[in-house]
């Protein structure tokens, strides 16, 4: 008998055989469902292959001779089929490469793309579905696509078909119309013109301008009627054309109207009036053109009592006027020309100018015709003679004429006979090289009479010395006295003689102008006077720099100086140089305290030979010679003063004269 332990096991061991029996068949039977699975989505991608390629070919069929570019695509975008046209224009090709149609839309019409999808997918198509997508080489197109599902047998969607349509011409065209459309609005609204587009009589449209000419608003001119706020001034004409341009026999035609303002105020218009036609050729629109000329017509009437006034000025005036064209012909003489040169009107008209007037210098003529071609104007003399054979002078006045183009089509000139004021100028040029002449040699007489009358003087000087000194144990006082009086008065007489001197040459001698400090000048002066102990002398502003003759201006203060300290009586005794300047002259005063001048002789002290008083040291030449001077530098002297006072030299001096630049 077997054991206990040998039955357990052998149940053991037959309870495990069927559990593996069991589990072999479980997975037999698994294993077979999973290969009908397998085999069961074999046939369903077969089928749906088969259906794809169904429809395809169906799909090849019908759009083999499409030259639009026609794509094939799955629900997520990648391509299954293009035709020629599709690869050409996009630069892609299925066959070669994946390509999917999400990748070349462009970033702004990404949302705008998936909204689409989900309609293609709700709706089963779409059409017109524009947007920018960009090809492969870069170029960035304007697509339009119609696209419908594709279905399999169970009516799934399973793929999407569309044409896509190049339309990027069209959008351009579009945009650019649309960009010239708002250009012409513009204009049109921004026009200095009113600009009226109207059927019969009334207003279609209206720009800002005529609004704002008339002061309706738009609503309120299309409401109206043109004839109630419009006037022809020529009535007749204005409806002969406008009967005209209705029957097709005129296009465009021009009237002036006056136009009633909403305030009731007149406005003057030159109106265009152009025809707009349809495609048949018949009257649409009249496109109307309103130009505010009333202050042209009020300038034209101003223009017209203008032209009126002057021809009358013109033909009598004492000016000769001569008009000419390009080619020297002459179009227009005045009264004064015609008695100027000797000629009637009707010789001279439409004949060449250069024929019948004898000037002296053709060549200048000739230069100066060609200067007027080339819009110069200018002035210049000319000699002539008249139609008598008289020498004349006359000055000329020319200048280029012009038509309403600017172009140059002529010249004008005017004529003024200076032949008496040319004789005086001659004749004054002849009396002033005799004057310089003549100034010339008495400058030379007075260098040789002052040398000649020194001479003597000089002897007599010495000859009263030497007796003085030879004869001073002999001669008593009174005869020493009247030899010192004989050496003082030879010394009035040199002083005499070199005033004159200094006298006629003071303003005609050539002046050497230089830098002159003038506080140098006054200083120089002060040292080489003789001021009494009791007389100071001040200077309390700083006087300027000047251009001028430094010898001259030495003589000038000295002059004035000289003669200020002399004649102060006073214990204390003061002479001033003072200065100030206005915009065009420096002005200078030499003021003392001294005796003062008799208000007779203010301006007698600036005559030569004339002095106040008995004063033996004046020779009566220096303020005579300081007045001289002043002159020169465009100045003007004078004097100020009051008896037991004292007295006030003013004197000025032109700043463009003197003045550094």
């Amino acid at each position: 008998m077997e054991s206990k332990e040998v039955q357990v096991l052998k149940r053991a061991l037959e309870r495990e055989k069927k559990a593996r029996h069991q589990a072999e068949k479980i997975l037999e039977e698994k294993s077979k469902e999973l290969y009908d699975v397998t085999e069961h989505l074999k046939e369903s991608k077969s089928k749906l292959e088969d259906l794809l390629c169904e429809t395809t070919s169906e799909l090849d069929g019908n759009f083999i001779n499409i030259i639009d570019p026609y794509v094939v695509m799955d629900l997520k975008g990648e391509v299954i089929k293009m035709n020629n046209s599709a690869k050409e224009f996009l630069g892609y090709d299925h066959t070669k490469e994946r390509f999917n149609l999400t990748s070349i839309i462009h970033k702004d019409f990404s949302l705008y793309t998936g909204q689409s999808m989900k309609a293609l997918i709700e709706f089963g198509k779409i059409n017109k579905y524009k947007a920018k997508i960009v090809t492969k080489n870069g170029d960035a197109k304007w697509v339009e696509v119609n696209s419908s599902l594709i279905y399999d047998k169970k009516r799934r969607p399973i793929a999407a078909q569309g044409i896509i349509r190049d339309i990027t011409q069209e959008i351009e065209v579009k945009q650019l119309l649309s960009e010239q459309r708002k250009q012409l609005d513009t204009i049109v609204q921004n026009s200095p013109l009113g600009i009226v587009l109207r059927v019969d009589d009334t207003i279609v449209k209206a720009n800002n301008t005529f609004i704002d000419l008339l002061g309706y608003s738009e609503i309120e001119l299309k409401k109206l009627k043109v004839s109630s706020f419009s006037a022809p001034e020529d009535v007749e004409a204005n409806d002969r054309l406008t009967s005209e341009m209705n029957e097709g026999k005129r296009d465009k035609f021009t009237v002036i109207k006056r136009l009633f303002r909403k305030n009731g105020s007149c406005v003057l218009t030159r109106t265009i009036v152009s025809a707009v036609k349809d495609t048949k050729g018949n009257l649409e629109y009249q496109l109307v053109l309103v130009e505010d000329i009333t202050k042209e017509r009020e300038a034209e009437v101003r223009l017209n009592a203008e032209r009126q006034k002057y021809s009358s000025i013109i033909a009598n005036m004492n000016l000769g006027l001569l008009e000419v064209d390009t080619d020297d012909v002459i179009q227009l003489v005045n009264r004064s020309f015609c008695t100027m040169s000797g000629f009637r009107e009707e010789e001279l008209l439409g004949k060449k100018a250069s024929n019948y007037l004898n000037i002296k210098d053709q060549a200048l003529i000739a230069d100066k015709n060609i200067a007027r071609i080339k819009g110069k104007s200018d002035s210049y003399e000319a000699e002539v003679r008249d139609k008598l054979g008289a020498k004349k002078y006359w000055l000329i006045s020319g200048a280029p004429r012009y038509d309403v183009d600017k172009n140059v089509i002529g010249s004008i000139g005017i004529h003024l006979d200076i032949t008496n004021q040319k004789l005086l100028e001659q004749q004054k040029e002849r009396l002033l090289k005799e004057l310089e002449n003549s100034n010339k040699g008495l400058q030379e007489y007075a260098h040789i009479v002052s040398h000649d009358l020194k001479s003597p003087l000089r002897s007599i000087s010495a000859l009263a010395t030497w007796i003085q000194e030879d004869y001073k144990d002999v001669l008593d006082e009174a005869g020493q006295h009247n030899l010192q009086l004989m050496q003082e008065k030879v010394a009035s007489m040199d002083k005499l003689i070199h005033g004159i001197l200094e006298y006629s040459t003071a303003n005609s001698s050539e002046l050497d102008n230089s830098k002159v400090d003038l506080n140098t000048v006054v200083a120089d002066v002060g040292e080489s006077i003789f001021i009494p102990e009791h007389v100071k002398l001040s200077v309390p502003v700083l006087l300027p720099t000047i251009l001028a003759d430094d010898i001259k201006m030495h003589q000038l203060f000295q002059n004035i100086m000289g003669n200020a300290v002399v004649h102060i009586d006073k214990k204390e005794g003061l002479v001033e140089v003072l200065y100030k300047e206005n915009k065009t002259h420096l002005c200078f005063t030499i003021k003392d305290n001294g005796v003062g001048i008799p208000k007779e002789y203010h301006k007698k002290i600036f005559e030569i030979f004339q002095s106040v008083g008995h004063n033996e040291r004046s020779t009566g030449i220096g303020l005579s010679i300081v007045k001289k001077i002043v002159d020169r530098y465009g100045g003007e002297v004078w004097v100020d003063s009051e008896v037991g006072v004292g007295t006030e030299f003013h004197f000025t001096l032109k700043k463009e004269f003197c003045q550094l630049k």
